[in-house]
């Protein structure tokens, strides 16, 4: 797809920077080109491959990427300062479409008690840095940490000189999960209407998800206006982690007829990226995680289950195939109805009469009382115990 057209969103992927830097999750340069591989078949358009100046194994890792994964842009992260940029550029500048990422908090407590900075230097740093990554790449990103919490007039002031230093994409931190969706999508709208020249540069939106609102945000930044999200596979990253690059993409799949946004992913390998990440990174997936949860298609409700075997569409607003993941499953246990119990027994080769249907059913729901969900063998072990019954009445 064209990045150029107005309805097309950007997908960058951060898994191998933000999504490493979760507790306990990191990679190997092996694990991280493995998944680098994985995430160029998905499609993304940007991946973040790392933080070069955060050690010298970080710096090999990323220029292994940037040498040998083609079709999306590699990038680099770097903090507003020389070495880290040329560190970031040493990295990527094998890539064929490298990036240069750079950042300065801009929020008055990040500035006052991390930075120590005033905000005359700030903007006189964000100009100098910017313009010296853009004096070595020809694509530089900017992102001012801590967006979410900054004074509005004076970010887009320093978005202002980051543009007229040589930004290509500017991106807006939600740093620590601090914003809901309203005021997130305020503050998009406010920077697409008051920042000279920023019609002439890509915007971009990356939420974190301390109060569990990172994917609700990021969407009300590209209503607003972005075209360009921060994701990581499986929701990975520091705390309690980043969007989840599965919920972004399938959700403007879903619900592209009211939102008008798609992406250039195919959703057909994200259970593959997802199961992949988890096992590099040790991180499982919670059973019930949106899209990639092992219970993301699974029904044991008998109402749900009754509607799914009339028609998918009652309870699912995707297809599991669209996914990459198998066929939805009707999980037996004590919620579930006759109907679940019959398609169940019908796909394992038996056909029971009126009455005896009763009896197993009787006996299907004492077990399911006992047990969390009732498995294949022990469906068969009533079964058979109910025909050996009707043998020895006759």
């Amino acid at each position: 797809m064209d990045a150029s057209d107005g309805g097309y969103v950007r997908i960058f992927d951060t898994t191998l920077r933000d999504g490493e830097q979760s507790p306990g999750a990191t990679m190997t340069s092996t694990e991280k080109l493995d998944v680098a591989r994985v995430l160029a078949r998905l499609g993304v358009d940007v991946i973040e491959a790392g933080f070069p100046a955060a050690s010298p194994d970080d710096l090999a890792a990323v220029r292994t990427i940037a040498e040998q994964v083609r079709g999306p842009i590699i990038c680099g992260l770097a903090r507003a300062s020389r070495s880290d940029i040329d560190r970031a550029w040493e990295a990527v500048r094998p890539a064929a479409r490298p990036r240069i990422h750079t950042f300065l908090a801009t929020s008055d407590l990040h500035m006052e008690h991390k930075l120590r900075m005033t905000r005359a230097k700030v903007l006189a740093r964000v100009a100098e840095m910017v313009a010296y990554a853009r004096s070595l790449c020809d694509d530089v990103e900017f992102s001012p940490e801590d967006a979410g919490r900054s004074d509005p007039g004076f970010l887009h002031e320093v978005l202002s000189h980051a543009i007229r230093a040589g930004a290509t994409t500017l991106n807006i931190p939600d740093t620590v999960g601090y914003t809901t969706p309203d005021e997130f999508g305020a503050l998009i709208r406010g920077i697409l209407e008051k920042v000279p020249g920023v019609d002439a540069v890509t915007l971009s939106v990356h939420c974190h998800d301390d109060l569990g609102l990172a994917t609700a945000n990021t969407l009300a930044g590209l209503v607003a206006g972005a075209r360009q999200a921060e994701v990581t596979v499986n929701g990975i990253g520091e705390r309690a982690g980043n969007t989840s690059l599965e919920e972004i993409v399938m959700t403007l799949a879903t619900r592209a007829a009211r939102l008008g946004l798609r992406t250039g992913v195919d959703a057909t390998q994200l259970v593959r990226a997802s199961r992949l990440v988890s096992t590099v990174t040790g991180m499982p997936v919670q059973a019930n995680k949106a899209i990639v949860g092992a219970n993301a298609f699974s029904h044991e409700s008998g109402i749900h289950q009754d509607g799914m075997l009339k028609h998918e569409s009652t309870y699912e607003i995707m297809r599991p195939e669209s996914v990459g993941a198998s066929r939805p499953r009707l999980v037996l246990g004590k919620h579930s109805g006759r109907a679940a119990l019959v398609s169940r027994l019908s796909e394992l080769g038996y056909s029971l009469d009126d009455a005896a249907l009763e009896r197993v059913f009787a006996r299907f729901k004492a077990l399911a009382d006992r047990r969390k969900s009732v498995a294949d063998a022990d469906l068969e072990a009533l079964v058979l115990g109910e025909l050996k019954l009707q043998r020895d009445a006759s």
